[in-house]
């Protein structure tokens, strides 16, 4: 017999494991672009990193716990996603462009949990 919370981690289970991946690539990607010569200039995307990290984990959180509000997060953390994805790619480290691919796969497994 499958519980409520069971159901509920598998239905979500894609999304979560995006949201977890993605918020380390993001965190990893931060602490990489502070040693960076050219810190200045990626001020935005440092920013823009932190923004998402956090998203996405609380997104993982309220997906986890089945809360009614789950999709809303989903929407607002694959849109956060996309426009970090968009600036960690103006950047040619290896880092930024990784995390700009784990980014994008965030936004779409939320994109289906939001259909």
């Amino acid at each position: 017999m499958t519980t409520l919370i069971e159901s509920t981690i598998q239905q979500h289970q894609a999304c979560i494991d995006a949201c977890n991946k993605c918020m380390q690539a993001c965190e990893e990607c931060l602490s990489s672009c502070l040693k960076e010569p050219d810190v200045q200039a990626r001020t935005h995307c440092i920013n823009m990193l932190r923004d998402c990290a956090d998203i996405c984990s609380m997104t993982s959180q309220w997906m986890s716990r089945g809360s009614m509000f789950a999709k809303q997060f989903c929407e607002m953390c694959a849109m956060i996603c996309e426009a970090c994805a968009t600036d960690c790619e103006k950047f040619q480290d290896d880092h930024c462009q990784e995390c700009a691919t784990y980014c994008r796969k965030c936004a779409e497994e939320c994109r289906k949990m939001v259909a």
